[in-house]
């Protein structure tokens, strides 16, 4: 378990989605703590940063949750990346794999904006990674990536040298 208070209200979750997965579920820290959420991932750049981003890109689903509300926090644009089937003129997509299947993203054209990813945890780095990729196919400047929880033990992720910062960081 993390030494961030925040990390006492998450629900560990075991054999979800499928058997061998500990799943961090989020909604009971959503529930009781969005506010201070929210606030702790805004903390993760420095004011600098945030002047240096057009928009914030979410991936689906609970990365939309951070990236919309810190995109409103800042006065910043919001940006969807998508799973298949879920958005209309789909300009590219990227295949990835992550810790228990594969799956793809997709998004519209990009018009050169500087970005920041959201989302909710990284494990392996697979959709991050693909995200970071898909982000700049479609046409934006990735500046950075970030999400509430980091499964340290899985990953040692980086994108062009950039890591994705986090609030929570889960060793087990």
């Amino acid at each position: 378990m993390s030494d961030h208070p925040l990390a006492h209200y998450l629900d560990t979750v075991p054999d979800f989605p499928k058997p061998g997965i500990l799943f961090s579920d989020i909604s009971p820290l959503l529930k009781t703590h969005f506010v201070e959420t929210i606030d702790a991932m805004s903390d993760l750049f420095t004011s600098e940063e945030w002047q240096n981003i057009d928009c914030l890109a979410g991936i689906e689903s609970r990365g939309f949750i951070f990236a919309s509300a810190l995109a409103f926090k800042h006065n910043k644009g919001f940006i969807k990346i998508r799973k298949p089937g879920k958005l209309p003129n789909v300009f590219a997509s990227v295949d990835y794999g992550l810790e228990y299947g594969t799956d793809s993203l997709h998004m519209q054209k990009g018009d050169n904006s500087k970005v920041l990813i959201l989302d909710d945890l990284i494990a392996t780095g697979g959709s991050m990674g693909a995200a970071a990729e898909l982000c700049e196919k479609v046409g934006y400047q990735v500046m950075g990536m970030a999400c509430l929880i980091d499964l340290a033990a899985l990953n040692t992720f980086t994108y062009k040298n950039m890591s994705v910062r986090s609030v929570i960081q889960l060793n087990e």
